[in-house]
């Protein structure tokens, strides 16, 4: 779908409640490539943040922030996305993964983990987690074994446990926690 300002394209992953549009989102995570430098869309009570999956990179100007670098190997970051904000590229094209939620309605995190050689356990939740493959791994929940390839997204939906399986030596993945306030 289109960007809310038209300067580029996003692919929506996952939307709460279903089928709601960019004006009346609970939460949103989307992936999409950024390939030319230009401002990010205002998205007037909403918490943003952001992940690149690829590329060389970015570098945000956020009022009231300030430059932030982002990078595969950077932390996720996190921002008002009613601040104005325009990105910088760093070396050519990226993919980048946004969570959104409403302020005072949801609250959300994301975090980039390393299953190393074993299984590793997801956090406990009680609202939806949203775990985006960057490598081949298995998601291990009470219902059974879920295969995943890159970019493969799982949404689990309220409480349960599950571990990721790493399919090789180890599995890098994004984990989207969002939580009702």
């Amino acid at each position: 779908m289109p960007w809310k300002n038209g300067g580029g394209e996003t692919v929506e992953i996952a939307v709460f409640p279903e089928g709601a549009g960019l004006s009346d989102f609970g939460w949103r995570i989307s992936m999409a490539t950024v390939a030319s430098d230009g401002p990010f869309s205002v998205f007037p009570g909403i918490d943003r943040t952001l992940a690149v999956l690829s590329g060389n990179g970015m570098e945000l100007s956020i009022e009231g922030i300030g430059k932030r670098l982002l990078t595969p190997e950077s932390a996720p970051l996190a921002f008002p996305a009613d601040a104005p904000t325009t990105a910088r590229l760093t070396g050519g094209p990226i993919t980048d993964l946004n969570v959104m939620t409403r302020r005072g309605v949801h609250v959300h995190r994301l975090s980039r983990f390393a299953a190393k050689g074993s299984p590793l356990p997801l956090p406990d939740a009680s609202g939806s987690r949203l775990l985006l493959a960057l490598d081949p791994l298995g998601v291990a929940t009470g219902d059974g074994l879920v295969g995943m390839h890159p970019f493969d997204a799982l949404l689990l939906d309220g409480a349960g446990t599950a571990e990721v399986v790493p399919a090789g030596d180890d599995a890098v993945f994004f984990l989207a926690e969002i939580v009702s306030v």
